[in-house]
């Protein structure tokens, strides 16, 4: 299935993609959030959604997509995660994961703008694979990590490099700006990626490509990385994990490039979607 959710910001409604067309699924109740995920969410929408087979009623195209989870528990990052990236940015590569998080405000739908934070000037992409973890995880092992993975999804870690480089502390603050998390266009379950070690993923920059990496360039695999967070911290059905991004970031460029107002970013996964997400300043009020 490919889960999504649509309308307004913050009074988002639930549905699914089926065949390139969206179908409200509100009738269904609740909201992809971590109670759906718990209880047994996705066996019973799926059933919802045979039941109703030619009755669902189709979204209009020009509805807002909103990010396809509710707001998690939290969405926890991976740093420096592929090799080419790790070199691209002169950085040492990792023996262990390298964890930080992004706040959950910062979560916005995949393409609503990106807004540049306040004082800005070094405003930077991340086209990144994220997954959503379907049932409550803690000390998980490598080999049954993967019966955690409720879905995945395309994810745009933004990035304020000055805020998470030069301004002392952890990366966190860099990460977590307003609109520093665009999610989706969906959330597909597994069943629906042929093999997830070998996903392309790409990100435009004014129609111009600036990243074109593979999942297979990753340092630590998915297993890994689920199995390796579950032992620092309880993860809970509906939170957030985003994988690291491939080489081709605006800091790893000499001279580096960032962001600007009316800059337009395109970025995809494949089997996950499109998005785009079109570059704001800061304004008060």
């Amino acid at each position: 299935m490919k889960l999504i959710r649509y309308g307004e910001a913050g009074k988002e409604k639930i549905g699914v993609l089926i065949d390139g067309v969206r179908y409200d699924t509100s009738a269904y109740g609740g909201d992809y959030n971590e109670q759906f995920f718990e209880d047994n969410g996705l066996a019973r929408l799926e059933e919802f959604v045979k039941a109703n087979q030619g009755k669902l009623i189709a979204i209009a195209a020009t509805e807002r997509l909103g990010p396809p989870i509710a707001r998690p528990s939290k969405i926890v990052c991976i740093g420096l995660n592929y090799a080419k990236h790790a070199q691209e940015t002169n950085a040492k590569t990792p023996e262990e994961p390298i964890i930080f998080f992004k706040s959950t405000t910062a979560l916005v739908g995949p393409n609503d703008a990106i807004v540049i934070p306040k004082n800005s000037t070094k405003t930077d992409w991340e086209v990144e694979l994220a997954l959503v973890i379907g049932k409550k995880a803690s000390y998980v092992s490598e080999e049954e990590a993967l019966d955690y993975v409720a879905g995945y999804c395309l994810h745009n870690d933004v990035s304020e490099r000055e805020f998470q480089l030069e301004r002392g502390g952890t990366w966190d603050k860099g990460k977590g700006c307003d609109t520093f998390a665009p999610l989706g266009p969906f959330l597909a379950t597994p069943d629906e990626i042929e093999d997830v070690n070998n996903l392309r993923l790409w990100l435009k920059l004014n129609g111009e490509t600036m990243q074109d990496g593979n999942t297979d360039d990753l340092i630590f695999g998915i297993p890994k990385l689920i199995s390796y967070i579950s032992q620092f911290m309880t993860l809970l059905p509906g939170d957030l994990i985003s994988t690291g991004t491939p080489a081709g970031v605006g800091l790893g460029f000499d001279p580096p490039v960032y962001l600007k107002p009316c800059d337009v970013l395109e970025l995809g996964i494949d089997g996950l979607g499109t998005a785009r997400q079109v570059v704001k300043a800061y304004a008060e009020g």
